[in-house]
């Protein structure tokens, strides 16, 4: 925290957000904070380049010069969308040590880049609402819980599963499927892994977890959770499970533990789930 404020910067690493967004955000902030938090939106969350905010290179380019600014205290991602994974590469080699001393916090596309910097040995990441939720009916409370994080590590925000002596971590399903076999796979030996998803079949739901439970490092978790499932689309003939269920047969085959529900998905209830010790970020 620098001279008793603080300083939060937003980068889009995935898609864009717009302007008028971003001025929500610092006048929910400066209304509820007033000169105890200054967040800072870079430019870059405006750029358009296709799917993308900005290409590659300027993506890239904002997020390393957030993460290496040593008068940030957290590096806050604009929403999901896609394009996070497209960064690694890039932003990896080039940060500082003092990034390290920053905390990191999204979900959903920005699953990629956490697990990245967790393979890096950062330690202050979190899985948790963006600025992007103001956009969801509820979302002021969503961006409110992760500020009351970030500011004040406010336990009311947290997963309510979480305990002190057993690490966790939660991950968007596709996001997580997709980086198993990849240098960013994460490790998540004795953790509890939670899981959420929106807008897949619950075939394919089906198919990830078929990858996640025969991938024998995964097997390693303390055990697994599925948070929310939300806009699944609909299939003929109907699948025949729901996702809770599909967890569970899964989990059952392969020995891994199923541990419930948790309280995460791409809603304005989604909770925060540090990575590791809950106490430890």
């Amino acid at each position: 925290m620098t001279e008793g404020v603080f300083r939060v910067a937003v980068a889009a690493p995935g898609s864009r957000i717009e302007p008028e967004l971003a001025a929500r955000l610092t006048a929910l902030a400066a209304e509820t904070y007033g000169d105890r938090v200054d967040i800072q939106v870079h430019p870059q969350c405006f750029l358009s380049d296709g799917h993308f905010a900005g290409d590659d290179a300027a993506r890239a380019a904002a997020f390393v010069e957030i993460a290496n600014d040593p008068t940030v205290d957290a590096l806050w991602f604009a929403r999901g969308g896609y394009g996070s994974c497209r960064l690694i590469e890039a932003i990896l080699p080039a940060l500082a040590p003092v990034a390290r001393a920053k905390t990191y916090l999204g979900y959903s596309d920005a699953g990629s880049l956490l697990s990245a910097l967790r393979g890096q040995g950062f330690e202050h990441l979190a899985h948790g609402p963006m600025p992007i939720d103001l956009s969801r009916d509820g979302g002021e409370a969503a961006v409110l819980r992760a500020l009351a994080w970030l500011v004040d590590r406010a336990l009311e925000t947290l997963e309510p599963s979480l305990t002190a002596d057993v690490p966790a971590a939660a991950f968007n399903l596709t996001i997580l499927s997709l980086l198993i076999g990849t240098p960013y796979e994460p490790d998540l030996s004795g953790h509890v892994l939670m899981l959420e998803e929106v807008s897949e079949h619950l075939y394919a739901i089906d198919r990830h977890f078929f990858h996640l439970t025969t991938t024998p490092a995964i097997r390693r978790v303390a055990g697994i959770r599925i948070g929310r499932c939300s806009a699944i689309p609909s299939n003929t003939p109907a699948f025949g499970q729901t996702e809770e269920e599909i967890a569970i047969a899964w989990c059952a085959r392969f020995g891994v533990p199923y541990l419930g529900r948790a309280d995460i998905g791409h809603d304005a209830d989604n909770k925060v789930v540090p990575f590791g010790l809950m106490g430890a970020v």
